[in-house]
């Protein structure tokens, strides 16, 4: 092969790499879109696991956040810049429409766990809560995910008997 007769192909093999290359560099600027969406989405859902573990009895839809707060109405008037006259202040002092707070229900399954001493299974444990509570309806999900929640917090611990999965107090909320 002479000179002349590789220049035709040296020039396609440039052009092909060259194309190459920009092609390469176009998946990377995606591909770097796509990994910040996905961390921005990362962030997102880690925020919103957070709240609902802030929440965890966040069981009757009408109630709002801020009653469920134990954050005193003064430092709450301060973060917002209003003088504690408003509805929202009202209602946390007194409760909505002049009703008073419900306890929690992760407060509430604490106190039934603190009176047995062996494991309960979440059944038993919202069984017990409509007995004493009838007001409380809480779904087996929703006992469930506040056992969990409870769990995550390190004030129950968990024990799984072959199928089933009980609760019990964790050492350090059973001496409190």
């Amino acid at each position: 092969m002479t000179s002349q007769s590789t220049a035709p192909l040296r020039s396609r093999l440039v052009d092909q790499a060259a194309s190459d290359l920009e092609e390469n560099r176009r998946r990377q600027r995606e591909l770097t879109d796509q990994m910040t969406m996905l961390q921005q989405e990362e962030a997102l859902l880690t925020d919103i696991l957070g709240l609902a573990q802030r929440y965890e009895g966040f069981a009757d839809p009408s109630r709002l956040p801020e009653q469920l707060q134990d954050e005193p109405v003064v430092a709450r008037a301060k973060r917002t810049g209003t003088a504690g006259t408003s509805a929202a202040g009202d209602r946390a002092k007194g409760g909505a429409k002049g009703k008073p707070r419900r306890p929690l229900l992760g407060d509430l399954l604490l106190e039934l766990l603190g009176g047995h001493d062996g494991p309960r299974l979440a059944k038993e444990l919202r069984d017990e809560l409509l007995e004493k509570h009838p007001d409380r309806n809480p779904t087996p999900q929703v006992v469930r995910n506040t056992l969990e929640s409870l769990v995550a917090k390190g004030r129950i611990q968990r024990h799984k008997q072959q199928r089933s999965v009980m609760y019990t107090l964790s050492q350090s909320e059973a001496g409190a």
